[in-house]
């Protein structure tokens, strides 16, 4: 399960992303709850935010994945983590001094969504760097057990952080835990990690990655599946957000133990995941999706806060065991020279809807229910499910065909008077 950690570079990078990640879970507590209290609890708002956060990946997601290919991840790396915890200083700083407006986090959000346009396919595409090929997909693993363990710890603590000293000092925090990742990837032994060739300048290298992957079946399918679930299904930043302050009239300690809820769930997955050794299969993909569309959906209809935060846990857990299975098989199934830029598509995949879904999933929230929102992100996923396999099963020419097998039957063998060497079959009748 933890066979990653036998790696000197990859122990590093994950202590640095434990802290890391942490402070950026708190961040996107005491971010939510800070719009929701600069405009009035408005769900438009939250998506808004969400929204623009991953514009910038919509746009130029797929040029962050040549730029991902072409210079030295680790440096890379280096400078992104570094100008996303600026914009948490700056975020910091600004609610601090009161002067804050809505305005503000929404630049500062389009800005550390620019940051991701590099960072994401580059720390994708990292892994396999640091532990080689065969160990890649449980690094994938491990690393989502981190980021979902931080998921525990960081939202409990921001909330409450947000209760006692207010959101500026969170964002602070955050600022400074870009520190431990910056650090964790300067003490790395460069001899140690499997660089692939540098890809050089050279014209028609977005077109090439797009070619790549769209004669391949084997990464299409995922992409397309991540693709729905990512956009309606997994909102739970807005959703939950607004299913504790307006369906069940909660603070924000309550907010942040829902978010707690799912990370538990999803740490149970990841590892889950982590125990594979091979490429997942398609049907793991399918299966994963269509049940994460159901939990999905039936948590909409719990009538308690008890019973929503029960039902979240195994919603994260399917939730990642989707996403897991997802990412591991486009890093395994993509050539070193093209995973820069396979990645950046499955990236463009999971996050390039959010802009319209994180909206489009607001607005629905506000002008009807929370709850509707939900189930409508659950009843998509599972939809997408079923006619992303079907659609397979015809192409591959996968037919159900009853099969009935014979009647149960017993066999008694005597012996034979003659010889008992030689027993001789006898067959009981059908009614006995």
């Amino acid at each position: 399960m933890f066979r990653s950690l036998h790696t000197h570079n990859y122990r590093l990078f994950a202590a640095g992303q434990v802290v890391s990640n942490t402070g950026s879970w708190m961040q996107r507590v005491a971010q939510d709850w800070l719009v929701l209290n600069l405009s009035h609890n408005s769900g438009t708002a939250l998506g808004i935010v969400t929204a623009l956060q991953f514009v910038p990946t919509l746009a130029l997601g797929l040029w962050g994945g040549v730029v991902a290919d072409r210079y030295d991840k680790r440096r890379l790396l280096m400078g992104t983590q570094l100008c996303a915890g600026l914009t948490a200083l700056t975020l910091g700083v600004l609610d601090l001094t009161g002067a804050v407006q809505i305005w503000h986090v929404f630049v500062l959000a389009a800005a550390l969504g620019l940051v991701t346009v590099v960072d994401n396919p580059t720390r994708q595409s990292f892994a396999v760097e640091m532990v080689g090929r065969a160990d890649v997909g449980n690094a994938v693993s491990l690393n989502s057990a981190i980021f979902n363990s931080a998921r525990i710890v960081g939202p409990a603590v921001a909330g409450l952080l947000i209760s006692t000293v207010g959101t500026g000092q969170v964002f602070l925090i955050n600022g400074a835990s870009y520190l431990a990742v910056i650090s964790s990837l300067a003490l790395m032994r460069e001899s140690e990690l499997h660089k692939a060739r540098p890809l050089p300048r050279a014209s028609g290298q977005l077109r090439e990655g797009l070619a790549y992957v769209r004669s391949r079946r084997d990464l299409m399918l995922p992409l397309l599946l991540v693709f729905v679930v990512a956009t309606l299904g997994l909102n739970f930043q807005i959703t939950i957000a607004l299913m504790a302050k307006s369906t069940f009239h909660t603070g924000a300690e309550s907010y942040g133990l829902l978010s707690t809820a799912i990370a538990v769930g999803s740490l149970g997955g990841a590892l889950v995941s982590s125990r594979r050794s091979v490429r997942p299969r398609l049907r793991l993909l399918l299966g994963a999706a269509f049940a994460f569309g159901l939990l999905e959906t039936t948590s909409a209809l719990m009538p308690t806060y008890l019973l929503f935060a029960i039902v979240l846990m195994p919603t994260g857990l399917a939730a990642l065991l989707f996403t897991t299975a997802a990412n591991s098989s486009m890093q395994i199934g993509a050539g070193p020279r093209m995973r820069g830029r396979v990645m950046a598509l499955y990236l463009l995949a999971f996050m390039g809807g959010a802009p319209f879904g994180s909206f489009f999933i607001g607005w629905l929230a506000q002008a009807t229910s929370p709850r509707a929102s939900i189930a409508l992100g659950g009843l998509a996923s599972m939809g997408a499910a079923v006619v992303l396999g079907l659609a397979l099963a015809r192409r591959e020419g996968i037919t159900v065909e009853p099969r009935p097998s014979p009647l149960p039957h017993l066999h008694l063998l005597i012996p034979d008077e003659s010889s008992l060497a030689h027993p001789a079959p006898f067959r009981l009748p059908r009614q006995w």
